[in-house]
């Protein structure tokens, strides 16, 4: 990628609670922005929507780790198994449950020749 406008600190920045961003001042009048969810992906490049610069975030991915999804509420995605309990298996369901046999199938072969 190429070069960073800037390399700012997180703490230098500004959180915006309704866009859920924070952001920092860019030359052109707009500012850079950068999501909680893409610092707890390990993203540190902020973007300015106006033009084409970019900076660089100096952040502790440590402190972004245990952030909720940005565009989830809290038990959207939370499955539940036949038994109404919890199941964090995200749709997956097991092999054999779906597995079917038939008695009549004869094996195919085919004959390769190199």
């Amino acid at each position: 990628m190429g070069a960073y406008y800037d390399e700012i600190e997180i703490e230098d920045m500004t959180w915006d609670e309704i866009k859920g961003v924070y952001h920092y001042p860019c030359p052109c009048g707009d500012r850079f922005e950068i999501s909680r969810k893409q610092l707890a992906n390990y993203e540190d490049i902020a973007t300015c929507p106006s033009c084409s610069l970019i900076i660089r975030v100096i952040y502790d991915p440590l402190d972004f780790e245990d952030e909720p999804p940005d565009d989830e509420s809290g038990s959207e995605g939370t499955k539940h198994d036949e038994s109404g309990e919890e199941s964090d298996d995200d749709g997956f369901e097991d092999a054999l449950d779906s597995l079917t046999l038939h008695e009549d199938a004869k094996p195919t072969f085919v004959a390769v020749c190199a």
